[in-house]
């Protein structure tokens, strides 16, 4: 299958106290946060575009690569993700954080393969802590933690099913991708990702990289 990659790299990252853009924080061999979210797209042969979207002052610090176009980002995540689908040509997308650069090979296929199945899949974990609703500070129910999934990135999807979606966004709230393609009535499959893939967050998050 062939795919572009939209990585998502407009956040401000405040809870990090970076004091910048915490998807071009250096690791400890010099390459930032936001190539080494990329470098599975550099190798994969299946992906012919990286489509970076962030703010144009930090167009600079984007690393080189034949692959890499930069976007500007939007005011909103949506906005940024709608910026950069526009720049999407191939017949599947994939949409990723630029802030989880632990994604593990593995998990990247299998997710394209179940996306060229279904047309739209999500990468994640099951949650391991019981899973509590409440009201205020009362439990109202305790839900079965074998039917509740962390949702994390990369998001897949065929990419007329996506642009179809985002075209009809304007007045649909939703915290990711997925749940954009599930209200407006597409089925979205999941894939339990094994690896470790968290996304880089909070200050501690930043300690030993």
């Amino acid at each position: 299958m062939n795919y572009d990659v939209v990585i998502v790299a407009s956040g401000k990252g405040q809870r990090a106290k970076l004091g910048y853009n915490k998807a071009f924080y250096k690791m400890k061999d010099g390459k930032s946060v936001l190539e080494h979210s990329a470098h599975l797209f550099i190798e994969d042969t299946d992906c012919k575009k990286i489509i970076i979207v962030t703010n144009e002052e930090y167009f600079s610090e984007v690393f080189e690569n034949e692959k890499v176009i930069k976007t500007v980002g939007g005011k909103e995540r949506k906005d940024s993700v709608y910026n950069g689908l526009a720049e999407v040509k191939s017949e599947y997308v994939l949409i990723h954080d630029a802030a989880r650069p632990f994604l593990h090979k593995n998990a990247l296929e299998e997710i394209k393969v179940k996306v060229s199945e279904t047309g739209a899949a999500v990468l994640g974990r099951m949650a391991v802590d019981t899973i509590k609703i409440v009201d205020g500070d009362k439990v109202v129910k305790t839900i079965d933690r074998n039917t509740v999934f962390m949702a994390e990135t990369p998001q897949a999807f065929k990419t007329s099913i996506i642009k179809d979606c985002y075209a009809r966004c304007e007045d649909v709230n939703f915290t990711d991708d997925t749940s954009l393609v599930e209200s407006l009535g597409y089925e979205v499959s999941i894939v339990i990702d094994e690896y470790d893939n968290h996304k880089l967050t909070a200050q501690e998050d930043f300690k030993d990289l």
